[in-house]
């Protein structure tokens, strides 16, 4: 589906987590404020940290379910964009005009 940036997103993470699937992480907090389902994970060797869709993660062991990068969009209002996977408030996206790809909130895209 194709949507309408309508709001400017920048992220806040300039070097997002990025997991395997079958990588194990040491789990930390819970978002408890708007964003709910996402958990602050840090990857086991400590090289790097980030919020990571509790539905990918197996509790018992730490051990993430499925492919996994955190890479927000930094998007100007106006820009269309292709979305790919909806979870947790956010919309894993492509810029239709240079093929990158990462998360936008879904408060700051509308479907065209």
């Amino acid at each position: 589906m194709t949507y309408i940036v309508i709001e400017q997103h920048e992220t806040e993470y300039p070097n997002p987590i990025k997991l395997k699937a079958g990588e194990r992480v040491i789990i930390g907090e819970e978002s408890t404020d708007t964003w709910f389902n996402w958990v602050f994970c840090t990857k086991i060797d400590g090289s790097n940290e980030g919020w990571v869709p509790k539905q990918i993660i197996e509790y018992d062991s730490g051990i993430i379910s499925q492919d996994y990068s955190a890479k927000e969009l930094n998007v100007e209002k106006g820009m269309i964009v292709e979305g790919i996977k909806e979870l947790n408030g956010w919309l894993w996206s492509k810029i239709k005009s240079t093929d990158e790809k990462g998360w936008i909130p879904l408060e700051k895209i509308k479907l065209l």
